[in-house]
């Protein structure tokens, strides 16, 4: 996905990331472990995003998405859902779920809905 010329590029987390997504993640608010499963979002090889999630027989629940706090609210996190939607997919995993009770409004703009106290979205 391109935004503004530069290329967010999404990839899994691996295990020689771990380092530098627990640095991000402290940086950004959100002190702990590196996740064992997710996204890595870099812009020009800077790590920018981070998604946490973990796959279920019917769904990949998500756990957290951190953005960097410059970067907020310039489609990083919306173009991280398309990529996870699409890995979803890739999957033959229906759904996505976030059970956590934050940002419900970014997951509407999303095409999140809301269902039984979770945030639902149907993948395919």
């Amino acid at each position: 996905m391109t935004m503004r010329g530069q290329r967010l590029f999404v990839r899994p987390i691996e295990t020689a990331d771990r380092e530098a997504v627990r640095a991000f993640l402290a940086a950004h608010g959100e002190a702990g472990s590196a996740p064992e499963t997710g996204l890595i979002g870099k812009l020009v090889g800077n790590l920018v995003a981070v998604l946490s999630m973990e796959v279920t027989p019917e769904a990949i629940r998500v756990d957290d998405l951190v953005v960097a706090r410059d970067l907020r609210r310039k489609q990083i996190g919306r173009v991280m859902m398309i990529e996870l939607a699409d890995l979803a997919a890739k999957m033959e995993r229906d759904w996505l779920v976030v059970e956590r009770g934050d940002g419900r409004e970014f997951l509407r703009r999303v095409g999140f809905e809301e269902r039984d106290g979770a945030m639902v979205r149907r993948v395919r």
